[in-house]
């Protein structure tokens, strides 16, 4: 008999074994438990200073013990739903355009299917993608195709790698779990905010790459999808250097920062609208600091702490975003003369800082004139201002104190900037609209009577951060399928995911459909 216990309350600084304490409220013997199974564990902070560890946990135990089913905190664990793989029913094979969580569990998927995926990246395999990074980082030499935002994994390689989604979904499990096979940590499973961390992520996008060749498909690195022309019941794709490939399902996983790609399908007629998304700046603080604020006295015995802040203005929302413990502001552009910033933490986030982004919503009326692309062109018009800052990859910025007076910071004092090339102190009205400053202004003394703490005087805030999400959805139908048929538009790159697990969801869920569908 498999049986889930739920609410395993533990003091943070009570070392008992888990195990020990089910047996204890279920009155076991450690003989009669087998297969034990962590199902969530989360932190609860919120009356400090009793700080406590939830858990909820399975366990099987011998079919005679029926009475602990009466138990208050016990219930029988429903079957998991086994995912199945149909074998792929179509004539071509299935083209996948973008190595980041979209395009990789859609290929997954289909490659399970035995449908032998082609998959098209027009950035390099994470090996080799890893040294541009780090060349970029240490001596600003930029590689446009394949850098933090272009290359196997997608953006969220060099990310925190974090699993956690407010996409209530079936699939939600299968993600995590496939995470966890392809060599994350086993926690990833079932903490209550999961992170994989980057140094994990690229052997996580390794084995994948390397189950999908071992089911025969097929990768294509330093490859740009450049459009597609119907014929009849196929799709001929056009990519540089160039291929004879043909198809009748297209998947397009290509990433927020893919405008070239945008263009270019806006041009062949796929319908487009515009949306929003967020601009702003990263912040940080010494992650001692937000472990105390989040912690206290407890902070001690407790992983690196992560917060999570939300002010509703009378015309705008602020509110942080991909909030990186122990971790470095990144360089992440991906176009030589911009500013692009975003947020990473190994495993172990073990650095000095905790950064975040902390951004204010932008409309679609803030930058829309008559194109729905319009969004595309605001993004860039600030990154390069913020460009021309300093001239030369060095970032906008300014301390917390001088920030909130209105004046400009002389020097960093106690919170060092992990940004990698260096920091211009600066009016951020020079590569912000004004109404992102003044909410930004606006917000922080409230997030600070939220978390007291947050406006430390020595806080460091760098610009910008641009590329939350996209500014432009390929529009689709209830077939997934945008108007040209074949064509799945997927993931961030199209509008309709916010981070790994949902661009990972909207993958595999328009590859299974279709595998299901019957041959266009």
């Amino acid at each position: 008999m498999r049986i889930k216990v739920a609410n395993i309350r533990i003091p943070v600084n009570d070392q008992t074994d888990l195990t020990a304490k089910i047996c204890r409220m279920l009155h076991l013997d450690k003989s009669e438990i087998t297969d034990f199974k962590i199902l969530r564990q989360a932190i609860d902070a919120r009356k400090k200073p009793n700080i406590w560890y939830d858990f909820q946990v399975s366990l099987a135990v011998p079919d005679h013990r029926q009475d602990l089913l009466q138990h208050d905190s016990v219930t029988l664990l429903p079957e998991a739903v086994p995912m199945t793989y149909p074998k792929w029913p179509h004539a071509c094979r299935p083209v996948v355009v973008g190595f980041g969580p979209a395009g990789m569990f859609a290929a997954l998927y289909l490659a399970r299917c035995h449908a032998h995926p082609i998959i098209l990246e027009r950035g390099q395999k994470i090996e080799e993608r890893k040294q541009s990074v780090a060349l970029f980082l240490s001596d600003k030499t930029l590689n446009p195709e394949s850098n933090v935002q272009f290359g196997e994994g997608g953006a969220g390689t060099f990310s925190d790698g974090k699993l956690n989604t407010n996409v209530h979904s079936e699939y939600n499990a299968f993600v995590l779990r496939e995470f966890y096979l392809h060599g994350a940590n086993e926690d990833v499973t079932y903490m209550q905010n999961p992170h994989v961390g980057t140094d994990y992520l690229e052997q996580v996008v390794r084995n994948i790459r390397q189950e999908i060749e071992s089911l025969g498909g097929e990768f294509h690195f330093n490859t740009q999808f450049t459009g597609f022309l119907p014929e009849e019941d196929r799709l001929h794709i056009h990519c540089t250097p160039e291929m004879d490939l043909q198809t009748q399902h297209l998947f397009l996983g290509i990433g927020h920062s893919a405008r070239d790609t945008i263009r270019a399908l806006h041009a062949q007629g796929l319908d487009m609208e515009a949306k929003g998304f967020s601009m702003g700046v990263r912040i940080e603080h010494p992650q001692t600091l937000i472990n105390k604020m989040q912690y206290g006295p407890a902070a001690r015995f407790l992983p690196p702490a992560s917060y999570k802040g939300v002010v509703h203005l009378a015309e705008r929302s602020v509110y942080t975003f991909c909030m990186c413990p122990g971790g470095t502001v990144m360089a992440s552009t991906n176009d030589p003369k911009t500013i692009v910033t975003n947020g990473m933490s190994e495993h172990s986030r073990d650095k000095a800082n905790a950064n975040s982004a902390l951004l204010v919503n932008v409309r679609p009326e803030d930058f829309l004139h008559d194109n729905p692309l319009d969004g595309l062109a605001y993004q860039e018009l600030y990154e390069r201002k913020a460009f021309e800052i300093g001239g030369d990859y060095r970032a906008p910025g300014n301390l917390m104190k001088e920030f909130l007076a209105k004046t400009i910071a002389k020097e960093i004092r106690s919170v060092k900037p992990s940004y990698p090339h260096g920091l211009v102190f600066c009016d951020f009205r020079q590569c912000l609209p004004d109404y992102i400053v003044n909410s930004l202004r606006e917000a922080l003394p409230l997030l600070d009577k939220k978390m007291h703490g947050f406006t430390h005087p020595d806080a460091v805030l760098t610009g910008i951060e641009s590329r939350s999400s996209s500014p432009v959805r390929i529009l689709r139908g209830a077939d997934r399928m945008c108007k040209v048929a074949g064509i799945y538009p997927i993931g961030e790159g199209a509008g309709y995911a916010g981070g790994i697990m949902s661009a990972a969801i909207d993958g595999l869920k328009s590859a299974i459909t279709a595998t299901c569908q019957p041959t266009l």
